[in-house]
């Protein structure tokens, strides 16, 4: 049983309009993503670039409805693919936040750990969008 891809909605366009700010910006400041790319993985900067051109792809591929169903699974894979790397954006702004102290760095702490639950409606929205 193949299942139909949502239609076009609020949500299903701020993902993508999500998608479309972070992919353009993992292009344009990649320096900026290079940081959180595990030390395992082989040129960070090849990485961001890659990762910034399949957000732009699953962006685009959200707001039409022939593509919607597999933007929405590539989408979900995307978010949990780039999760580690959020989780390693918010253990390194709590070292700093600890090393340093004062309100700006404990401010970006908090601000990177109140985004990590946030993956989780955006994995659902993904979804939706695929019909599952």
């Amino acid at each position: 049983m193949t299942s139909r891809p949502a239609p076009l909605d609020l949500p299903i366009v701020g993902l993508a309009a999500l998608f479309a700010t972070s992919g353009t910006l993992h292009l344009v400041r990649p320096q900026i993503f290079e940081p959180l790319i595990p030390s395992a993985l082989p040129a960070p900067r090849r990485v961001v670039e890659v990762s910034g051109v399949a957000e732009l792809a699953c962006a685009a591929g959200l707001l039409h409805p022939r593509t919607r169903g597999a933007a929405g699974l590539a989408s979900a894979a995307l978010l949990a693919g780039v999760l580690p790397g959020n989780v390693k954006m918010s253990v390194d702004a709590g070292k700093r936040a600890k090393r340093k102290g004062g309100a700006a760095p404990a401010a970006f702490f908090a601000g990177t750990l109140a985004r990590l639950p946030l993956q989780w409606p955006m994995i659902r929205t993904a979804l939706r969008a695929a019909g599952r």
